[in-house]
């Protein structure tokens, strides 16, 4: 029977159509990650990157679940390679002067030790490194902990150049199976970014989605659907997204925004709806 909060990704990999992020979470995030379990989340989105992410806390709180009977396989965990520019010189997940490939191997490890776990469901180069070549080598080292089974698929973040990702497709072995990019209006919404993943069974996963869209979400097109469905401006825009084929990231602490985020898979917009909401994404 067809579930409509999950999708399977061109890897075979089962994934949640919302996903909750773990972002700026700090000392709360065992607390937060496990109430967003509990709630009802079956995808959580990590990075080795100690200067913005807790993935030991994101980790206590799925093996406290686990414990009480949730499965392993019933969770998509995602989590990122972040290079040096993206860290704190202080609490680097791995020995900055190993050449890249073990530094994508010990932050991997360092990601599993501290998720709880033995395998990934997504590993995601969080930017693109200095220049394509770079980007390369760190793919090549993803695609070897691919081959080796600790990952299930691969993914680039915070690419916003549609040649740097139609390079990086067609010169990888494991190709990417999903682009997590902020998603706001100076970018004008990644339009070209998302048709090339329509075209290469990419998913498109977004995030900063309500905090960069204040004026979408007091359109009157938003609020006027809000009334017809009875929801709230940020539920009708995500569940517009989830009909558009994106994944949106949450990072609510609201228990009461959780449980709403998770109801967008109980009503769905009609198609000129969703055109109608589209046409703001400019």
């Amino acid at each position: 029977m067809h579930n409509p909060a999950f999708l399977t990704s061109s890897h075979g990999v089962r994934m949640p159509r919302i996903l909750y992020g773990t972002a700026w979470k700090k000392e709360r995030t065992a607390e937060l990650v496990a109430q967003a379990i509990e709630l009802g989340f079956r995808g959580i989105d990590t990075a080795g990157q100690p200067k913005h992410y807790h993935e030991p806390g994101a980790g206590a709180a799925v093996a406290a679940c686990l414990q009480r009977g949730l499965k392993r396989e019933e969770l998509y965990l995602q989590s990122k390679f972040t290079s040096l520019n993206g860290q704190d010189p202080t609490r680097i997940p791995y020995d900055p002067a190993a050449p890249l490939r073990e530094q994508v191997a010990q932050s991997f490890q360092s990601s599993l030790a501290n998720l709880q776990t033995d395998y990934l469901d997504c590993l995601v180069l969080h930017s693109p490194m200095a220049n394509p070549a770079l980007t390369q080598e760190v793919w090549q080292a993803m695609e070897r902990l691919f081959d080796q089974g600790g990952v299930k698929q691969l993914g680039i973040s915070n690419c916003y150049h549609p040649r740097l990702l139609e390079m990086l497709y067609q010169s990888s072995r494991i190709k990417p199976a999903v682009l997590q990019n902020r998603f706001y209006a100076d970018t004008q919404y990644d339009h070209g970014l998302r048709a090339f993943c329509c075209q290469n069974r990419i998913v498109y996963q977004s995030f900063w989605t309500l905090t960069a869209n204040p004026r979408i979400l007091a359109h009157p097109v938003l609020l006027a659907l809000a009334k017809k469905y009875q929801r709230t401006a940020a539920q009708i825009f995500f569940r517009c997204l989830s009909q558009m084929e994106i994944v949106p990231l949450t990072g609510t602490t609201s228990a009461t925004h959780m449980a709403e985020d998770l109801a967008i898979f109980e009503f769905e917009l009609h198609p000129e709806e969703c055109e109608a909401i589209n046409r703001l994404l400019v």
